[in-house]
């Protein structure tokens, strides 16, 4: 296994100094850094291999075999198939597209469930399709003094006439983890779709969509030391069947039905690079492939993370005018915070940390209801997360720098 020390010596960006200060990137949940190999992969493609797909000249058959290579890397990332992982601008730009095309088989009377939980990017999208199609969109609330779904109102939420459940694996504003293969269950008994937003739950938990059972799952390289690039997965029969807005002449067969226009080989070939960055932490030795190192990374992670969250969690919360939000370490979490400051606004506190080389973002992180929920959608909140380059070090340089406003 790789330790602490090597895996930050792949990160350019950790040389960085402000103001006499060795900068700490806090901010995973909003983007990670990039390893060397990731942005050596993508120059590599653009130097070298740079064409459109399907063609008869070398360089677009490298093409071509990069991008079957890239799916087959991020279905064994996902636990799925390479001919269901479709790749887009963003998971916002895929979402919408899945939700146009799910939603044109929709009408009046039909429904769709979402949470209060959730990032917008699998809100808004559900939403457009009750002026879209008529549908009644249907709103599960979150319990504001633990940051967690309520699960008798999901009960209560689902119906005869639920067509789909979308719902966040993990809060990118508190941290909250969700069991959504126990929602899912709930609701394809109900005989809806399932929807998974995985953003925020991916660089931190080994997404396996069979286990958790879901018809759709999405993510963002970027959240996972990739470049800006979205991925969506999606069962085979559903992707063939959804009727999504495309050319005429463009490919029928998943996934290729789901990406519009020419896509960012680039950023694919990011992509496929961060997951073989992320397997490569467990070391060499590793039986059973790249699945099995990336369990064996993933472990080694979230034992590294739980102790980051547990430092920061227990070094803010005595400190007098802090208020910490969302589940409490060893609740099912992320290694994210959010917190406040009685007398500051979040941005002035991200600025003053800043001014100290503690890179942390503030506001609502497009999580806008549960901010609304928890009391705080005039300011938000401050976001801290511990990233694999995360160190017990930069958590205390946080503690110091808040108990000194």
């Amino acid at each position: 296994m790789k330790t602490a020390g090597e895996i930050r010596a792949a990160f350019p960006a950790l040389e960085r100094v402000h103001r006499g200060h060795p900068v700490a990137f806090l901010d995973g949940p909003g983007g990670t850094q990039v390893p060397r190999a990731v942005g050596g992969a993508i120059c590599d493609y653009l130097y070298h291999h740079n064409a459109n797909t399907h063609w008869a000249y070398p360089t677009s058959v490298e093409t071509d075999a990069l991008i079957a290579a890239a799916r087959q890397t991020v279905a064994e990332f996902l636990n799925g198939r390479a001919d269901e992982v479709a790749f887009g601008q963003n998971m916002t730009s895929l979402t919408f597209h899945l939700a146009r095309g799910l939603g044109r088989a929709w009408g009046p009377g039909d429904e769709v469930v979402i949470t209060e939980l959730d990032h917008h990017a699998n809100v808004a999208p559900w939403r457009a399709l009750a002026n879209d199609r008529g549908v009644t969109v249907r709103t599960v609330k979150m319990r504001p003094d633990t940051g967690t779904l309520d699960w008798d109102d999901l009960a209560r939420a689902l119906g005869p006439r639920t067509k789909l459940l979308a719902i966040g694996a993990a809060s990118n504003a508190l941290g909250t983890i969700t069991d959504v293969k126990r929602a899912g269950e709930m609701a394809h008994a109900r005989g809806a779709l399932v929807f998974v937003d995985a953003v925020h739950y991916a660089p931190h938990v080994l997404v396996n969509v069979e286990h958790l059972g879901c018809d759709f799952l999405a993510c963002s390289a970027y959240k996972f030391y990739g470049p800006h690039i979205g991925i969506l997965w999606g069962r085979r029969d559903l992707i063939e069947s959804a009727d999504v807005p495309r050319l005429e002449p463009a490919p029928q067969q998943s996934p290729e039905r789901l990406e519009t226009g020419t896509q960012n080989h680039e950023g694919i070939a990011g992509a496929a690079a961060a997951v073989e960055f992320l397997g490569a932490i467990a070391g060499t030795g590793i039986e059973g492939g790249r699945r099995a190192s990336l369990r064996a990374a993933y472990a080694e992670l979230h034992r590294r993370g739980e102790a980051l969250l547990a430092q920061l969690w227990n070094g803010l919360e005595p400190v007098p005018g802090v208020t910490l939000y969302g589940p409490r370490p060893g609740e099912p979490r992320t290694p994210t915070i959010a917190f406040t400051k009685d007398g500051w606004t979040t941005t002035d506190v991200a600025r003053r940390l800043a001014n100290e080389g503690l890179f942390v973002s503030n506001g609502d992180f497009y999580a806008a209801t549960v901010m609304e929920r928890i009391g705080r959608q005039a300011d938000g909140v401050v976001r801290v997360g511990a990233s694999c380059y995360t160190t017990g070090e930069e958590i205390e340089r946080v503690v110091s720098a808040v108990k000194a406003l």
